[in-house]
């Protein structure tokens, strides 16, 4: 049942994550360079924020994903919106504490990182709310921002659905270089998950088992540098999970399709839905 919302600033949020980032700092070099079950360089925090600032984020969120717009296809099934002012203004503060530039340099410091910079259009990003039999296919996000200038280099996941464990599902999973095995990170209520993408970073969402909505706040952070310092440009790459191989040979053909359709007329998925006020 969702409770009532507090007031919280952004700049009461920078401090509360700064602070829980600093303290966190022996734990998350630990898991970033010792990453099990995956390549892919990740790590978590827990308890972000006090419960109750939690709480009210989620409660924040519309009940039925009133306004989100909705992705249904064999890839995924799901709804997003960058549409911050249409909301509280809570889920506007949350998301924005994540650019706010020590923050930024706090997580590139923390992975050791140059040139790492926030995506205030959202491309992407912006708030994510999955309910019932809901699901991500495994996938790569799109190299690149929305006006392909800067490469996608680190996913933020913010979860804050009350009392969220893994039998719930949409969980997120990471998956080993062969793409048979993935490693499931919890989307744990009141946890954070910060994630490298790059050219092998294979990760997809679990089917959403519970009647509750697996609600999330969603960053990108970009550089002008891609992760192997060469230069190149894929669209966001869908494949089936290992007994899906149906799904598998429609993705290889879908994903050659949607990068050449990209590459000559610059078009992509979700361009238009971009966040257009201002911080």
């Amino acid at each position: 049942m969702r409770g009532s919302i507090l007031t919280i600033s952004k700049e009461d949020f920078v401090k509360l994550i700064l602070q829980k980032i600093e303290d966190s700092n022996l734990s998350i070099r630990q898991q970033w360079v010792n990453p099990v079950g995956t390549k892919t360089r990740h790590f978590f925090i827990d308890n972000l924020l006090p419960l109750d600032a939690c709480e009210s984020i989620y409660s924040a969120f519309p009940r039925d994903g009133d306004g989100f717009f909705s992705r249904e296809s064999f890839r995924e099934k799901k709804r997003t919106s960058s549409n911050l002012n249409a909301y509280s203004k809570i889920l506007s503060n949350i998301t924005y504490a994540f650019h706010d530039k020590k923050i930024v340099d706090r997580i590139a410091g923390a992975v050791e990182w140059d040139c790492i910079e926030p995506d205030p259009l959202l491309y992407a990003g912006g708030l994510s709310m999955m309910f019932r039999d809901d699901f991500l296919n495994p996938h790569l996000d799109n190299s690149h921002d929305g006006i392909r200038s800067k490469y996608r280099r680190l996913n933020l996941l913010y979860y804050v659905s009350p009392e969220w464990v893994i039998k719930n599902g949409g969980n997120l999973e990471l998956w080993d270089e062969n793409r048979t095995t993935p490693k499931t990170i919890v989307a744990k209520t009141n946890r954070l998950v910060v994630m490298e993408t790059n050219r092998a970073s294979w990760h997809s969402v679990s089917k959403v088992e519970a009647d509750t909505p697996r609600c999330c706040v969603s960053n990108y952070y970009f550089s002008p540098i891609s992760p192997d310092a060469s230069s190149y440009f894929h669209v966001t790459s869908f494949t089936g999970r290992p007994e899906e191989k149906i799904k598998k040979i429609v993705g290889l053909g879908d994903n050659l399709f949607r990068n050449i359709i990209s590459k000559v007329l610059k078009i992509g998925r979700g361009k238009n839905l971009i966040n257009n006020e201002k911080e």
